[in-house]
Formats: C-alpha cells, sequence, structure tokens
C-alpha cells in the first residue's frame, strides 16, 4: 500500500531499538527520509546503518523540554524541514503510590509530557505553515486502564493525552494532525526490564496469547502518518492484543 508520503521528512524519537526503530524503519520503508535520536552514539548510529542511506543518526536526550525542543530543532537543521513527528521515550521508574517519592513526579513530567511538548513546540509551527504535518506520539494503554506499579508513567502520560488532544483540534483546520498510538506489551527491552525473559502473555492478559511484534506497531505509526489517514486527528489508538477491557 502506497502511504503517499514518499519524499516526506521525519523525526522518531528515541529510535535506537524498540517501538522507536520500529516505527522509523516503517516510515524509511514509505519513502520518508527520517532522523533518528538516542542517547548513546554507538547504539544510535547502529540503528541509522540498520534504516540505510534514508536515515540519519542524531545524539540527542529527549527526557527534558529542552531537550526535546533540541532534537526537534537538529533535525530541521539537517533534513530542511519537518513534516512528521514521532515523539517517543523511556518511561519514568516503577513503583505505587506509598513507594514513589513525591519528588519523582516532577522528574516523570519533565521526561514524559514536558519533553513532547518541547518537541512539539519546535515542529508543529513549521507544520502549520506549510498546511501538512503529522505528529504521533508513542504513549501506553495506561492512558485508558493504569497499570499497577507504574503510577508515575500512568500520571504523566495521561498528561500529554490531554495535551496532544487539545492541540489536535487546535491544529485541525491547518492540514496537520495529532495522533498518539498507546502500546500493550510489545517485544521489546522495556518490557524485557518489567516483566523479565519469560513474560507469559496469558499471564499478563493478552488475549491474543502473544506479546506484540514492535514490526507491526511501526506499521501503525506509519499509517496514521499517511495521506489516507488525513481525516484521522485528535484519535487514541490502542495496540495491545485486545487487553484493554473497556469499552471506550
Amino acid at each position: 500500500m502506497d502511504l503517499g508520503i514518499r519524499g516526506r521528512t521525519a523525526a522518531v524519537a528515541a529510535a535506537s531499538a524498540g517501538l522507536g526503530l520500529a516505527s522509523a524503519r516503517a516510515l524509511v520503508e514509505a519513502g520518508v527520509t527520517v532522523a533518528i535520536c538516542g542517547r548513546d552514539e554507538g547504539r544510535i548510529t547502529a540503528a541509522a546503518r540498520q534504516l540505510g542511506d534514508s536515515a540519519v543518526a542524531l545524539v540527542c536526550d529527549v527526557d527534558t523540554e529542552s531537550g526535546g525542543r533540541m532534537f526537534v530543532e537538529q533535525a530541521i537543521d539537517k533534513l530542511g524541514r519537518l513534516d512528521i513527528l514521532v515523539t517517543n521515550g523511556g518511561g519514568p521508574p516503577a513503583g505505587t503510590f506509598g513507594t514513589t517519592p513525591q519528588a519523582e513526579y516532577a522528574k516523570a513530567l519533565e521526561k514524559s509530557l514536558l519533553s513532547v511538548v518541547g518537541m512539539c513546540s519546535a515542529a508543529i509551527p513549521g507544520m502549520q505553515e506549510r498546511g501538512w504535518g503529522r505528529v504521533v506520539a508513542i504513549t501506553s494503554s495506561a492512558v485508558r486502564q493504569p497499570i499497577p506499579n507504574l503510577i508515575l508513567s500512568n500520571t504523566a502520560r495521561a498528561g500529554v493525552t490531554g495535551f496532544l488532544k487539545t492541540v489536535a483540534r487546535e491544529t485541525a483546520g491547518e492540514g496537520v494532525t495529532v495522533n498518539t498510538v498507546q502500546p500493550g506489551i510489545h517485544a521489546t527491552d522495556r518490557i524485557l526490564q518489567l516483566y523479565g525473559a519469560n513474560a507469559d502473555p496469558v499471564t499478563l492478559g493478552i488475549p491474543t496469547g502473544r506479546l506484540g511484534d514492535p514490526t507491526d506497531f511501526g506499521q501503525v505509526v506509519a499509517f496514521l502518518c499517511s495521506e489516507q489517514a488525513k481525516f484521522i486527528t485528535g484519535a487514541n489508538v490502542q495496540v495491545d492484543g485486545g487487553a484493554y477491557a473497556g469499552l471506550i
């Protein structure tokens, strides 16, 4: 399927591995030139090498508002313009209400909310001026159904979802769509950190009986960046193998 975005440019945050790298790969396959970032120069350079000549590696930490903004500014400098932004980043530490120090909440909001605000603030005005843009944020299924022992992530991801829903309505008339993709449990390093190498899909409550494939997830992100998805904005798309049990 031709997504109609060949020749476009994109920035994909935190894309040295996992869902970020899978999203960048799907965009490259659709004919998009992609700037990807990571904190470790060796890892992000290796990831860009995997993606081929259509990928540019940038060393940048997007755990802060200023870091998120810097990544987008560097991507624009390298690519000339930015048509597509995929926000992404590692989650805050695990913990419950009883075990999480109050000071950790501000850090989590900086990492998972304000960093996205920084990226969007740097990317969206240019999209508005040109009358075309796509923003896709990789968040979490925790936005719909909080995940036990992840109170910081549950709180910050909910905030970024509210921010992006608001931005989506404000920019819709200018050719810019803003959507979130809410992953459930996929076979990534983050999941191995949380659940161990022998994560059991049945025990984890995944009706499909298997962990998600990051490659499939990346294709969902790429579709939301497509011409065919131009009437989809403000949507929160869950990709979780049916794990979320609610009606809405």
